[in-house]
């Protein structure tokens, strides 16, 4: 049987609420990691967001937070390379660094999949991966290798659809077709797609909603 992926439905009012709250408390930059025995402790419900490089995955967690530095402030020079943890409410936020370095020397490229793939598979407290796609692309092989690897580790992800409101009409839906169709060889995708924009605002309600959920 053929897997679907429709658009998430707007959560309730009052799931969105709680989503709200969620994230309009103090929200932290808490550390960035480059190994394993540097990850903060297994102590509370973890997120993670995943994306290839310029995939706007700053945008979205500052959109997210409601602070428009707070990502960008853990992305200066010499921490590109890291998992960053950020702290919204009881649970981490972690951004994980893009994927996709095309000028990056091939040992940092390798150093870098070696820890994705150990945080991957050994977080015990990693509820769910949110792997963010360019809706001017749609799903490319690189987003698929990360779903592949998400598979293998058996960690349920679910993608999000960025910069949606720089697409209108038959291209959006092309973008959102040739998705779909990416997502039904991969058994953990979660089968919902969230469309956001940042810039726009579309979406952060509901993901905000979603996550806030998972607790």
């Amino acid at each position: 049987m053929e897997m679907r992926f429709p658009e998430v439905e707007t959560p309730e009012p009052s799931e969105l609420e709680t989503g709200r709250l969620l994230f309009a408390g103090e929200t932290e930059f808490v550390k960035g990691v480059v190994a394993m025995d540097g990850l903060p402790p297994a102590d509370r419900l973890e997120i993670c967001f995943a994306g290839r490089s310029n995939v706007g995955k700053s945008s979205l967690i500052n959109a997210l937070t409601g602070r428009k530095g707070l990502a960008r402030a853990s992305n200066t020079p010499g921490r590109t390379q890291e998992i960053n943890y950020f702290t919204a409410g009881d649970i981490y936020v972690v951004d994980l660094p893009g994927y996709g370095f095309a000028n990056a020397p091939v040992a940092v490229v390798e150093k870098w999949q070696r820890l994705l793939k150990n945080y991957l598979s050994g977080r015990q407290t990693l509820r769910r991966v949110f792997v963010l796609i360019d809706a001017r692309h749609g799903a490319k092989a690189v987003d698929e290798e990360i779903m592949s690897l998400l598979d293998r580790s058996a960690v349920t992800f679910q993608v999000v659809m960025t910069k949606v409101d720089k697409l209108k009409g038959d291209a959006l839906a092309a973008s959102l077709e040739k998705t779909r169709a990416a997502l039904a060889k991969h058994p953990a995708a979660f089968p919902e797609l969230i469309l956001t924009s940042s810039e726009k605002g579309e979406g952060i309600p509901t993901l905000r909603a979603i996550i806030a959920g998972l607790s």
